[in-house]
């Protein structure tokens, strides 16, 4: 259990240190005077790296190792977020979101097979979704992290903070981890697995998946400041607080992940999660705050569910990479659509913009059926 919670404890700050840039993206905005599209297109660059990162995510861990993968990843976002307050103007952060990406996407394909390693058959299902909790935390956690930070800092404060964790992570996983053992392939690049149909469905469920999730998490700041003119601290608290009932539900999706059935909780989860996003396009406040908890709380718990997919699917040569290939899609997600939304908010509204999101997400919920052999 200490293992688990360090390396849960990794995949939050890899995943709380990209989502903290929404609950602050509103100071950002103010700061360097920019609109809503430019401001969204950090989440963009940040998932170009991210993505190109996952794609060849293998190769690099056959080259120099699942445990210098994650060191390494530590140790450079810990460093791009020391540059960060320095940028004298907003297009330098660019680049820097780029290799913030390209860090942070070295992380998820590096630790799932060392958690297969790690743990025992029976056990995987539970290590893994209890550390696949840690990004729902992360999402929750974000905008708290940024309210107290900023009492005391401007939002450079943030970045600050979290640079300092990243560097102290590298060192604990350096002190406590081992190698796996695996047996180096030539042409380590498995493109048949680009070929899969499994790959494809799982993909586009993620890419609305995450759409949905942090793609949203990431605009909703704007679209409560900026659109429904709420106060930024009443915003924010407003947003952490929605995030609640995900980090409480895909931790407990964990103790019992084994003992329903994936396809039908995929299902229901994903279709549950685009009703709820087409809701919060409901111009009265009160309920948009009481929908904006339930959607919260429903679309982190997907993901829980098809991290355990991944070890079912694809044999144990192949998971590292199709969990990169995999989430590399997620940059669509994560990157267009936040900056699709910013475009709708600029020239048409935000509500537009998540409405449709709503609706896709809805009509893709379907794949789960077309997705076979993942019960066993």
């Amino acid at each position: 259990m200490l293992f688990l919670l360090f390396i849960w404890f990794l995949w939050f700050m890899s995943f709380t240190s990209r989502a903290i840039f929404s609950p602050i993206m509103p100071l950002i905005e103010d700061d360097f005077g920019i609109a809503h599209a430019r401001a969204t297109s950090v989440f963009t660059f940040i998932s170009i790296g991210y993505g190109v990162s996952l794609f060849f995510s293998g190769t690099f861990a056959n080259i120099f190792g699942y445990r210098k993968a994650i060191i390494l990843s530590n140790l450079i976002s810990g460093t791009v977020y020391f540059l960060i307050p320095n940028i004298p103007a907003f297009k330098f952060i660019y680049p820097l979101a780029i290799i913030l990406g390209m860090s942070s996407g070295l992380y998820l394909p590096s630790i799932m097979p060392l958690i297969t390693d790690y743990y025992e058959k029976k056990l995987w299902g539970k290590a893994i979704a209890l550390h696949g909790s840690g990004p729902s935390v992360g999402i929750f956690a974000a905008p708290f992290i940024a309210l107290f930070v900023l009492q005391f800092f401007s939002w450079k404060g943030v970045f600050f903070l979290l640079g300092t964790v990243m560097f102290v992570c590298a060192g604990i996983f350096s002190s406590i981890t081992d190698e796996v053992r695996m047996e180096k392939k030539k042409g380590y690049f498995l493109f048949h697995i680009l070929k899969s149909k499994t790959f494809w469905i799982i993909g586009t469920m993620w890419i609305f998946s995450a759409g949905c999730n942090l793609g949203l998490y990431l605009v909703i700041p704007l679209y409560l400041v900026k659109e429904l003119l709420m106060d930024i601290e009443e915003a924010n608290a407003i947003f952490g607080m929605s995030r609640i009932g995900g980090a409480i539900l895909t931790v407990s999706a964990g103790f019992f992940v084994d003992r329903i059935s994936i396809k039908k909780a995929s299902f229901l989860l994903m279709a549950s999660t685009g009703i709820f996003t087409l809701l919060l396009t409901v111009t009265n406040l009160n309920f948009i705050k009481v929908i904006l908890f339930f959607q919260a709380t429903v679309s982190p718990t997907i993901f829980t569910f098809a991290m355990v997919m991944i070890p079912r699917l694809f044999k144990e040569e192949e998971r590292g990479q199709a969990t990169g290939f995999i989430v590399t899609l997620t940059m669509i997600g994560t990157g267009v659509i936040p900056y699709l939304l910013g475009l709708s908010g600029d020239y048409l509204s935000f509500r537009f913009g998540i409405a449709l999101l709503g609706i896709l997400t809805i009509v893709s919920s379907g794949l789960v059926g077309l997705l076979k052999d993942i019960e066993r």
